[in-house]
């Protein structure tokens, strides 16, 4: 199956990432990592004939440091990997330190970089050397108590965090490996094991950001070939979205039904000629990919409206 996604209307961003669909307040969040912003847009009508949405910027919030991701909490606002450390920003926007995993004194400068919550809602986030240093990188797990637990080192990209439809397997990429790897998950502990191949991009890119359908096919952003591949849970070939932008950084299932696919590209490090063939480089895409997603659920850190969140597409609020 090949599809082809539309720009949205936000400008564009220099390294755009980290869509997640907000379902308690219906719009979508997204990240810009290395101008330290968090942006807020609504789904909105668009001016043609294409069925599709297109977004509205709504808020944004600069920080003080690059921001890999964000994610919803339970009890309002956001939790965001942010630099080397975890922040807390509340709904009007005000930003706290909440807690640093032990990142290595050795002199190598490091940021966070892709983060999302698990099925029960402890943040998984990885790190990265600025200057992509081979294995300088790790991935933490984040309670919502604050403890944060090392659950993989020797990372080059942490990219692509996805969870299978039953929660008991994970879907992870180090991006320079080419692969997209799956982990058995313990969902009572969040610990990893078992980890294996899944999928491989081939020459054509990096693996980055990721989403899995209800139907446990993987979506994965490829960072060089301008695509959103998607995968069986065989790890088959099952779809093509073609994106007019060649550094195709993560995407994201949204809208009330979850049957949009979000997709983040990035216009950092293109050269001016680059840019001129890519003009809509750095914005935001738009597809309908014909499936459905799975919410994502909040940072538990209020576990009595955690569980009142929706965990079926069916049960998911918001308008377009």
């Amino acid at each position: 199956m090949h599809l082809t996604a539309l720009p949205c209307a936000p400008g564009p961003g220099r390294l755009t990432e980290g869509p997640v669909w907000h379902a308690a307040h219906g719009d979508l969040l997204w990240v810009d990592i290395t101008a330290g912003l968090v942006h807020r847009g609504d789904l909105v009508d668009r001016d043609d004939d294409s069925g599709l949405p297109d977004l509205r910027l709504t808020t944004t919030v600069g920080l003080d440091r690059p921001v890999g991701a964000v994610a919803p909490c339970a009890s309002g606002g956001l939790i965001a990997a942010a630099g080397t450390t975890f922040l807390r920003i509340d709904e009007a926007g005000a930003v706290s330190e909440f807690v640093a995993p032990a990142v290595p004194d050795d002199g190598t400068p490091r940021r966070m970089n892709d983060a999302k919550c698990d099925p029960r809602g402890r943040l998984l986030a990885g790190t990265m050397a600025y200057d992509t240093t081979a294995e300088a990188g790790a991935l933490y797990r984040l309670d919502p108590d604050g403890t944060v637990t090392t659950l993989l080192g020797q990372v080059s990209i942490s990219n692509g965090l996805g969870w299978s439809p039953d929660g008991r397997q994970l879907y992870y990429a180090d991006s320079p490996t080419r692969r997209v790897d799956v982990f058995d998950y313990d969902a009572a502990t969040g610990a990893l094991s078992n980890r294996r191949p899944f999928a491989d991009t081939g020459p054509a890119g990096l693996p980055d950001g990721l989403a899995v359908d209800a139907e446990g096919r993987v979506w994965v952003a490829v960072w060089g070939a301008g695509q959103v591949r998607a995968y069986t849970a065989d790890g088959e070939l099952h779809a093509v979205v073609t994106v007019p932008a060649s550094q195709v950084s993560s995407c994201a299932f949204a809208g009330p039904g979850l049957d949009l696919l979000m997709i983040t590209t990035a216009a950092d490090g293109l050269t001016a000629r680059q840019l001129a063939a890519e003009p809509d480089a750095g914005r935001i895409f738009v597809c309908r990919p014909g499936t459905r997603g799975m919410p994502v659920p909040p940072f538990a850190d209020d576990p009595a409206r955690a569980s009142s969140y929706p965990t079926s597409p069916h049960e998911h609020r918001g308008s377009v």
